[in-house]
């Protein structure tokens, strides 16, 4: 029999003082909220809990998971949201011209933009609409998580923060959308896809089917997914464009180390060689941004900083201190808001003097302008979209079922089937959160294993996700401050959530080939095919693969075509099991 691994649960909380005059302020006030309307509708005393308890779980959840608010915005900017060709604006045939000169000369004009715009060098009118895009984004992530939070606290009663998914949103980005629009579908096609899958999961979680849904994937492929998309997250966070710019482009090995300073990357471009030896580069293609080192590797100030801010986060995540991942990013974005240096956020360029003047506005309420209500269903007959959205769902099934159980267990909440109070409301918000998120122009919330800092603290009620709420309410009056924070302050934390992640594959039988391979695909696949789809599709493949002629010999045996005793490894395994 199967035994689930988890974290064991902890021990209970201290109870509520008993009532008497010589109580603290504190006491008297946690005992006073116990006996309110409020104490009795989220369960304070049953759970044995308190009231200033709840508030700081509350807090120390929210500190392990703020970084969400950049990264999240970081990484689906990358996808160019609703910025377009024509966003782009006239540049003059002499780029050291600048457009409103160019037209005092007669011996220079301006060239039209074409599809060529959106990447490196990338045009002056691009970039400031990706940089508007970034500002919705911060304000979708804060509002997707704040409405999530809510729903979870007031209906489910359970200590658990929701916020847009790691691993969902760099698949969003990087292989539904790709990079500056050039994926399969466009960044509105995607949204509807979340959209419909969504409602789906909804349906799903009404009718009680998302645990049945997700046993149908290969045990293997289960377990290894979370740690494939682990090592994906730390392979963008260790990029230039992302992160800290470790990794750079080699043309023999694809991959090689990087860290060299902006003035001495290029731009690669994918080109193809003519019968007469010619060389030019492909009709319509496009070159990726600085991604090649030609000199002073490991020279980059920004990545030292970065590495900087690594040890801090994993100085932190070895003594458990609580806000790891804020503390790190805080340091590294401080230290970039310095202007005149050399790991500065805001270059003495028209783009940095730009984000520079909004960065002093430190208080702003930012309107979403583009993103909110973007959806498009245009695609919706294509393959694409339904390859999108189907891996949507199957994400969200696992990762959700996956992340509510195990923090029910840590918490105690479960009983001797697995089951937990408001386990049905909570899949209910997490459905609900994902169709808002899109709405707004996020992509798929989810329950975020960092709600375990909290229950840890002591949180076991819906007060403590609605701390977290208040918390994400406050971060509205803040989109200056969290625009501002650089790629290299945003890598550090990408790279040791991957670590976190990793945790999964002890749970792999990696002693059973027929278990082990299936998983090592789902892993390798993930990073290396920048896409958490194909590392799914070679995972479960590879299993059905490895096991047709066992089920095809339990077939045969079941029909009594053949007959004797079936000494193959399935059943070997049941009997080890006692199944």
């Amino acid at each position: 029999m199967e035994v689930e691994s988890g974290p064991p649960p902890l021990p209970p909380p201290s109870p509520p003082p008993p009532s008497s005059s010589a109580r603290s302020p504190i006491a008297r006030l946690n005992f006073y909220v116990a006996k309110t309307r409020i104490g009795k509708r989220f369960k304070i005393t049953e759970r044995n809990t308190t009231f200033t308890t709840e508030l700081r779980a509350g807090t120390a959840t929210f500190l392990t998971m703020a970084y969400i608010l950049a990264v999240n915005a970081s990484i689906l900017s990358d996808s160019g949201g609703t910025c377009s060709v024509s966003d782009c604006i006239p540049l003059c045939s002499d780029p050291s011209v600048s457009p409103s000169d160019c037209l005092n000369s007669s011996n220079l004009r301006l060239v039209p933009p074409d599809a060529t715009c959106k990447f490196n060098p990338v045009n002056p009118g691009y970039a400031a609409c990706l940089e508007k895009t970034r500002k919705d984004l911060i304000v979708a992530t804060v509002a997707s998580s704040l409405i999530g939070c809510v729903i979870m606290g007031v209906f489910a009663n359970l200590p658990l923060a929701l916020a847009p998914g790691m691993g969902t949103n760099a698949y969003f980005a990087y292989t539904v959308v790709g990079y500056h629009g050039s994926g399969n579908i466009s960044y509105q096609s995607a949204l509807a896809a979340v959209f419909i899958e969504g409602l789906i999961f909804l349906l799903i979680s009404a009718a009680g089917f998302r645990a049945k849904l997700a046993k149908l994937v290969p045990k293997p492929v289960r377990i290894s997914s979370s740690a494939g998309i682990g090592l994906f997250l730390a392979f963008i966070g260790l990029q230039n464009n992302e992160g800290v710019g470790l990794i750079g482009y080699s043309s023999s090995t694809l991959v090689t180390l990087g860290g060299c300073p902006s003035s001495a990357r290029a731009a690669v471009a994918p080109v193809m060689t003519y019968e007469n030896g010619t060389i030019a580069l492909i009709p319509g293609a496009s070159a990726s941004g600085g991604i090649l080192c030609l000199n002073g590797r490991m020279e980059s100030p920004t990545l030292w900083l970065g590495v900087v801010g690594f040890v801090i986060i994993a100085y932190c995540l070895v003594k458990n201190i609580k806000g790891a991942m804020i503390y790190g990013i805080i340091f590294v974005t401080a230290v970039s808001w310095f202007r005149n240096t050399k790991v500065t956020a805001f270059p003495n360029t028209p783009a940095g003097d730009s984000a520079y003047a909004y960065f002093k506005k430190v208080v702003d309420v930012h309107k979403i302008e583009s993103t909110a209500g973007a959806l498009s269903f245009r695609t919706i007959g294509t393959g694409h979209f339904w390859e999108a959205l189907v891996t949507f769902l199957y994400v969200d099934i696992l990762d959700t079922t996956g992340t509510l159980y195990s923090m029910a267990r840590f918490a105690g909440f479960t009983d001797s089937n697995g089951d937990f109070e408001g386990q049905y409301f909570a899949f209910m918000s997490d459905a609900t959160s994902i169709v808002v998120g899109s709405l707004l122009g996020t992509s798929p919330v989810t329950v975020f294993i960092e709600s375990s800092t909290g229950i840890r603290e002591g949180g076991r009620t819906g007060l403590t996700a609605l701390t977290v709420a208040g918390y994400f309410m406050l971060a509205f009056f803040f989109t200056p401050l969290l625009a501002a924070i650089p790629a290299w302050a945003v890598g550090p934390p990408l790279i040791l959530v991957g670590v976190l992640m990793m945790k999964a594959v002890v749970e792999v039988e990696w002693g059973d080939m027929r278990q082990a391979i299936p998983a090592f695909m789902t892993l390798i696949l993930m990073p290396l095919t920048y896409s958490i789809a194909y590392g799914l599709i070679g995972g479960i493949g590879t299993y059905i693969v490895l096991h047709l002629w066992d089920w095809g010999d339990e077939l045969l045996r079941k029909y009594g075509l053949i007959s004797g005793n079936n000494n193959s490894a399935v059943n070997n395994n049941e009997a080890k099991e006692g199944v």
